[in-house]
């Protein structure tokens, strides 16, 4: 995981990977936080370079990286 955006209530973790093929093994890191973190972390940011906007799994949002910017 590259960093996570924290607020008083909520934790979200952003992993980000210069390629615009995404992997189940990308989410991960992701995962591994969110558990460890519970309710507090309700899902993941992946960004990416890509075009893509979609919920690879679930719980981690995957999304190009110009999208948020």
């Amino acid at each position: 995981m590259d960093f996570v955006v924290e607020t008083p209530q909520r934790l979200l973790p952003v992993e980000v990977k210069a390629t615009p093929r995404l992997r189940p093994s990308h989410v991960e890191a992701l995962r591994a936080f969110r558990k460890e973190y519970g309710r507090r972390c309700r899902a993941g940011l992946l960004l990416h370079t890509g075009e893509e906007l979609t919920w690879l799994v679930e719980d981690v949002l995957a999304a190009p990286w110009w999208m948020v910017c």
